[in-house]
């Protein structure tokens, strides 16, 4: 099941989906679509059925997002906080080449110092696509490579709705 949003579906409640930003002509709402979590200026839609990395990528896009692409410590934190430890979710890192050249899809430049691979990761050319992952034994959270066809769940992201 796809969701589609509409400007008609964009949710004021002051709990997690929007936020008031004092400005000089008064008060500027940062707001997200319903089911969306909105953190800064992004909102993040998590999705509860597995696809595979293209399929999210492209479910992402039919919301006028994209697959996540984490730019801050921050962000990979309010990211962690709100996925579930048991599931596994695409991220939109990939390496179309199989040449170790990782891309994000919103063309951020790729550092490699502020990436969190899991040790051992990325461990296998032929694994082009990138998903975040708890690891009980490691009690932590890190980006792991696999294969595309792989059907996993995966996090959208958006800039949130300035009003």
């Amino acid at each position: 099941m796809t969701s589609e949003i509409t400007y008609a579906e964009v949710s004021f409640n002051n709990e997690s989906k929007s936020s008031g930003i004092n400005s000089s002509a008064g008060i500027a709402w940062n707001c997200c679509p319903k089911n969306w979590k909105l953190f800064s200026s992004n909102c993040y839609f998590i999705s509860t059925e597995s696809a595979s990395w293209q399929e999210s990528e492209k479910k992402c896009a039919g919301m006028e997002a994209h697959l996540l692409v984490i730019n801050t410590q921050e962000e990979q934190k309010f990211i962690f906080q709100n996925l579930e430890q048991k599931s596994a979710y695409f991220v939109g890192l990939s390496d179309p080449e199989g040449q170790r050249h990782w891309q994000w899809v919103d063309q951020t430049p790729y550092n490699e110092s502020a990436t969190f691979w899991h040790q051992g990761e990325p461990s296998d050319t032929k694994e082009r696509c990138v998903l975040l992952n708890f690891r009980r034994d490691l009690r932590s959270w890190g980006l792991n490579d696999v294969p595309c066809e792989d059907r996993q769940r995966s996090v959208c992201e958006m800039m949130a709705i300035h009003l």
